[in-house]
C-alpha cells in the first residue's frame, strides 16, 4: 500500500490540471509557469551548491554536493513533454540523486518545443555531454539520468551520441520513460483510472508538438524503442505501477534485453508518473533514489 506521503504528489498533479481545466486559452509562458512549481513536493536536499553555466552553448546547472566526487558526473535531462519543466524544476530531485551517489550533476537546460522541436532536444543533451569530454571527464564517469521526456532523453541521447562516433557513458537511468510517440501500449487503458497525470490524448497532442504534424512517430532519436540498442551501456529504469506510461518501460527492457544489454526494470506498486519528485518526503522515492545510487556507483568507480 502506498504511504500516506505519496498522496502529496497525486494532490500536486490534480490542482496543476485543476488550474489548466480552468483556464484551456492559458498562454504557453503561464503554462510553464505553473509547471516550474512541479519540483515544489521536493525536500530541499541540504549541502548542496548550484551555479549556472553554459555547456557546449546550452544553458544548465551544476549540483554540487559537499564532499562529492567532482569527477564523476550525473547527465540530467528534465522532464516535461518536451515542452515544460527545467533546470530549476528539477534541481532538488537531481540534488538528491547526485547527493546519494556522491557525485556532481550537471542539468540541461535544454531547448523546448514548440520552439525547440525535434531533433533539437537530444542535440543539446548530446552537445552538453561532448562539453564534459572536452572539460576532462572520462566517459567511464558519466552516467546519464532523465525523468518522463528526459527519460526518453536520457536513451535517444545515447544514439545520438553513437551516430556522432562518441564514447557511450558508463550507464542510464531512465524514470518513468516517455518513449512511444504513438501511445501504443496497453496500460493506457488499464492504468488510466489510475494515473492522475498522464492521459493518452494529451500524450498525443505532446507528441505532435514535439515531432510536427506529419513527423515520423518512430524515428528512434525520438522514439527508441524502434532503434538499433546494441551496444549501449547498462540501464536501470524505474517506473510507477500505476502510471499509463508503465509499457513503456516494459518495452524498453525487452527491446533492451533482446540486443543483449544489461537492464535492470524496477515497478514500485502504487506510484505515480515520477514520483521520486518526493525524495526527502516519501518513502517509495528514498528508496527508489537509494537503489539508483547502489546501482550506479560501482558502474562510475566510487
Amino acid at each position: 500500500m502506498a504511504s500516506k506521503q505519496s498522496q502529496r504528489l497525486i494532490t500536486s498533479y490534480k490542482g496543476l490540471l485543476a488550474e489548466l481545466d480552468a483556464s484551456p486559452d492559458m498562454p504557453l509562458n503561464e503554462v510553464r509557469a505553473l509547471f516550474e512549481h512541479m519540483g515544489d513536493v521536493t525536500a530541499e536536499p541540504g549541502s548542496i551548491d548550484y551555479a549556472e553555466v553554459e555547456a557546449g552553448g546550452v544553458p544548465a546547472m551544476w549540483v554540487v554536493p559537499k564532499g562529492s566526487a567532482q569527477d564523476r558526473v550525473l547527465l540530467c535531462a528534465h522532464g516535461g513533454g518536451y515542452c515544460f519543466g527545467s533546470m530549476y524544476t528539477h534541481r532538488k530531485l537531481y540534488g538528491h540523486c547526485a547527493k546519494m551517489i556522491g557525485c556532481r550533476a550537471l542539468i540541461v537546460h535544454y531547448g523546448r518545443t514548440p520552439e525547440h522541436p525535434h531533433p533539437g532536444p537530444v542535440n543539446d543533451m548530446a552537445k552538453a555531454y561532448r562539453w564534459l569530454l572536452d572539460q576532462g571527464i572520462r566517459p567511464n564517469h558519466i552516467a546519464l539520468i532523465g525523468d518522463s521526456a528526459g527519460g526518453g532523453l536520457a536513451v535517444t541521447t545515447l544514439l545520438r551520441l553513437r551516430e556522432q562516433g562518441l564514447p557511450m557513458p558508463a550507464a542510464t537511468m531512465p524514470l518513468s520513460p516517455w518513449l512511444d510517440m504513438e501511445g501504443g501500449g496497453g496500460s493506457f487503458e488499464s492504468n488510466q483510472q489510475k494515473d492522475v497525470l498522464v492521459a493518452h490524448e494529451m500524450l498525443l497532442e505532446m507528441a505532435k508538438t514535439f515531432l510536427g504534424e506529419n513527423g515520423n512517430r518512430r524515428d528512434p532519436l525520438a522514439n527508441p524503442l524502434h532503434g538499433d540498442l546494441r551496444g549501449l551501456p547498462p540501464a536501470y529504469i524505474q517506473v510507477g505501477g500505476d502510471e499509463t506510461l508503465l509499457d513503456d518501460s516494459r518495452g524498453l527492457a525487452e527491446a533492451l534485453q533482446r540486443a543483449d544489454v544489461e537492464v535492470k526494470l524496477d515497478v514500485f506498486p502504487d506510484m505515480q508518473h515520477v514520483f521520486q519528485f518526493l525524495a526527502g518526503v516519501a518513502p517509495e522515492a528514498d528508496e527508489a533514489i537509494a537503489k539508483l545510487a547502489a546501482w550506479v556507483r560501482p558502474r562510475l568507480a566510487l
